[in-house]
């Protein structure tokens, strides 16, 4: 294979690989660019895409849906089948073991990271379940980790608030890759804090017992330097104290998909409102907020209020590296604020 072949190859093989592990819809895979290399190559393609995905290291360990990957390999058969008459033996035997396999009402997608690390989520199988839009991850949960990832010096050595965590994502991948001295997850429904405490061990973090002890300062801190102090704790945005707030001593805080109707729009600006009292060493902490414009006037209702309360904002400029999978098609942005 000439070198301009392979390098083809290896990036459909890794587009493939991101968008299994991270089980995206099966429309957003290049299946017409991977018909049109079956058409010039034998069976080893086929065979290749089988090992980055279903037979990936990530995926035995942490399955995505069974009924995903049943999904998966019946298209994979088919475009095998669209170009080549010989059936592929291993096609048929992988999609043998997940047709008696039973659905569990949990699933998981993994991210791969720039360390060699990876981020596995644990998520419900249902995108809105239990009337909560928490227990899965958003678009601009991604695009926000993408972000911390190419700016770690915005998190380093410094305390991380999140608001409205949902599934964990982003605050996965800075608490590996940008080394911030504690993060503190945060969300308001019971079943999304449950799910993301399960999210904070399955990716090998330590979880702090009582998620409203004060976060110490670094001189008091035993713990590996590398390793971030991590709670999850439960806030509710229109009863949490400006007092009880300043208890997690917050240098940066974050939040990411939190816009999606003008009551929540409301709920979060009287939380920044009440954060801007959270000053520390005189200074009131850094704010990050990621959405998906979905309805441009849920987002001007969000920059309106924030005027009204005082809070100044500008938009971060966007960022080139795409490392995580998600709808290329979508407006996604970030607002830096100024409590």
């Amino acid at each position: 294979m000439a070198p301009e072949e392979s390098a083809e190859a290896t990036r459909l093989l890794r587009s493939f690989e991101r968008r299994f592990l991270a089980a995206r819809a099966l429309r957003s895979f290049p299946w017409q660019s991977l018909e049109e290399k079956l058409r010039d190559s034998g069976s080893e393609l086929l065979l290749d895409v089988l090992q980055k995905t279903v037979k990936h290291p990530l995926c035995v360990k942490h399955p995505p849906s069974v009924k995903y990957v049943r999904c998966f390999l019946s298209e994979l058969i088919r475009k095998h089948e669209a170009v080549h008459a010989e059936p592929l033996d291993e096609l048929y035997e992988a999609l043998a073991e997940v047709l008696t396999a039973e659905e569990p009402t949990q699933c998981h997608r993994s991210y791969p990271l720039p360390s060699g690390n990876s981020v596995t989520l644990s998520e419900s199988t249902a995108i809105i379940s239990h009337g909560t839009t928490g227990l899965v991850t958003w678009n601009a949960a991604l695009y926000l980790a993408e972000w911390a990832i190419e700016n770690p010096v915005a998190f380093t050595h410094r305390t991380v608030l999140e608001l409205g965590s949902g599934a964990g994502l982003t605050g996965l991948a800075i608490c590996k890759m940008c080394r911030p001295r504690a993060y503190i997850f945060s969300d308001y429904h019971s079943r999304v804090l449950e799910q993301l405490r399960q999210n904070v061990l399955l990716n090998s973090l330590s979880l702090e017992p009582d998620a409203t002890t004060p976060v110490q300062h670094p001189g008091h801190n035993t713990r590996n330097s590398e390793s971030p102090r991590v709670t999850v704790a439960q806030l509710d945005w229109d009863t949490v104290t400006a007092p009880q707030l300043a208890a997690f001593q917050p240098d940066v805080v974050i939040a990411a998909d939190v816009l999606y109707c003008p009551e929540t729009v409301l709920s979060l600006v009287g939380v920044l409102q009440r954060l801007s009292a959270c000053r520390k060493d005189q200074q009131a902490p850094d704010a990050y907020v990621a959405f998906t414009i979905r309805n441009p006037e849920t987002c001007q209702l969000f920059t309106t209020e924030m005027g009204r309360a005082g809070i100044s904002w500008e938009a971060v400029p966007r960022h080139d590296q795409k490392l995580f999978p998600y709808e290329e098609h979508s407006e996604t942005a970030i607002l830096k604020l100024t409590l």
